[in-house]
């Protein structure tokens, strides 16, 4: 008697329809967002390049804040440090949902898009090492080429027009989310200064009353925002990077949902707040941080020095290489089967784009150079124009699919029916199948009218039925 065969489980198939409905919420938002990021981005640059430049640094240079609670920052640390901190709470929010209800939930389903991350990450830094061993450069921005940006990549995807199926967009965000999780470990443990440990224990203290708060049900958010903002300030004077403490908070959210509950805790603040993290926050964060000089000799320079041609390499083949070698060696290893309709190219398309490193990699490349203003304005336009060969490489490599993702996109939504459910999701429901046959005849049967009618019209009769 032969054994039976182990079933295997699909890679990138079909998604349940809430989540197929979160995803297209979500990345709508990251989308919107992602347009404003090129345009802030362009816009530093453009501002960083003209006769205006002295003007650029000087405004981006101005400190505000009280100096007694060692918050007299200038505008590119409050951007760095307290805008992104807004950032990182979504993706705190985002990593939670995930965990509990999302694509990481059941550890099978995990698996793919955490080895895929963990590979994306480590293959750039391994990239920018040997670059650098080899050339003798700092091996200090061994980050700077890990992290993706997932509203860049979005945007990118909106200006080629690709209909990308639902699958590939949610092992592209969860990728994201994975990957900020360890982005955020990376800049937690290795670029942590001299600590303040009497700030850092009010910051943990502040953070526990932060939970208790929410376990107890306490409502109001002139509670928590006043809260919020007291906890970043204490983790900024701690050492510890100020963002930790947004992360810290969007983790804490609840992100089930209870009788009566249409969106958990996190989904209905999630749905609030990122709105102001992809649309003033980031964006604001890139008009500060993106703008670097750019000429014929700086180019040279990104290609010529091995800590700026270490970037560039990380993030082109570093992070293809990795998420692509991870998906297809954790897809192999665990008997996960592609998705019939979808090809290992798509994979390798989308771990292209995964290489646009952006608004993350532009923050490490400020603490991992923050004693060399010289290389972290080249470490910058390093990120760009490695970003920028990867959107193309992955635009490319996607328009070559584009009239395959269409059919897909279409199948997915189609709702002949009409009832607001795509029919990909009805089909094996029976009620389903008797209006579709009631939907048929009443169409065959108009058809038919149409025929008899034409049929006894005098000849040369061309006017309406």
């Amino acid at each position: 008697m032969t054994a039976p065969k182990t079933r295997r489980s699909t890679f990138l198939g079909r998604l349940s329809l809430p989540e197929r409905n979160y995803i297209a919420e979500a990345l709508r938002t990251e989308t919107v967002g992602g347009v404003l990021l090129l345009a802030a981005a362009v816009a530093a640059i453009v501002w960083a390049n003209t006769p205006l430049r002295e003007s650029y640094e000087s405004f981006r240079g101005l400190h505000l804040g009280p100096s007694s609670l060692g918050l007299n920052l200038s505008i590119q640390h409050w951007a760095a440090d307290g805008l992104l901190a807004v950032f990182f709470f979504v993706a705190g929010i985002e990593l939670k949902r995930e965990l509990v209800a999302g694509e990481l939930r059941e550890p099978k389903a995990a698996i793919l898009p955490v080895v895929a991350a963990v590979c994306g990450m480590a293959m750039p830094a391994l990239v920018y090492f040997t670059v650098n061993e080899i050339g003798g450069g700092s091996l200090g921005g061994w980050a700077v080429p890990t992290a993706t940006d997932i509203a860049f990549a979005l945007a990118v995807l909106a200006v080629i027009g690709t209909s990308l199926p639902s699958a590939l967009r949610a092992f592209l965000l969860t990728l994201a989310v994975v990957d900020d999780l360890f982005a955020i470990l990376i800049i937690a443990v290795f670029f942590t200064s001299q600590l303040n440990f009497v700030a850092l224990g009010l910051s943990v203290l502040g953070l526990a009353v932060f939970w208790l708060l929410l376990r107890k049900g306490v409502r109001g958010w002139y509670i928590y925002v006043p809260l919020a903002v007291v906890n970043w300030a204490l983790m900024y004077n701690s050492g510890v990077h100020a963002t930790i403490a947004g992360v810290a908070m969007g983790l804490m959210l609840r992100c089930t949902t209870r009788d009566g509950e249409k969106y958990s805790p996190g989904e209905h603040i999630e749905h609030l707040v990122r709105p102001l993290s992809a649309g003033l926050a980031v964006p604001l964060f890139a008009l500060f941080s993106a703008g670097v000089a750019v000429s014929g000799g700086a180019l040279s320079d990104v290609f010529s020095k091995p800590e700026t041609l270490g970037v560039v390499l990380g993030l082109v083949l570093g992070k293809a290489i990795g998420v692509f070698g991870g998906t297809w060696c954790a897809a192999r290893f665990t008997r996960a089967e592609l998705n019939p309709e979808l090809k290992w190219p798509d994979v390798l398309a989308v771990a292209s784009l995964a290489g646009i490193g952006f608004t993350v990699s532009l923050l490490i490349s400020e603490l991992a150079f923050a004693d060399d203003p010289l290389l972290t304005d080249e470490s910058k336009a390093a990120v760009l124009i490695g970003s920028l060969i990867a959107a193309v490489l992955a635009s490319v490599l996607l328009k070559l699919r584009d009239n395959k993702y269409k059919k897909l996109c279409a199948e997915e939504d189609r709702d002949e029916d009409q009832d607001g459910i795509p029919d990909v999701y009805e089909q094996d429901n029976p009620d389903y199948h008797l209006r579709m046959a009631a939907i048929h005849e009443a169409k065959a049967a108009e058809h038919r009218r149409l025929a008899e009618v034409a049929s006894t019209r005098p000849a040369g009769d061309d006017g309406p039925a």
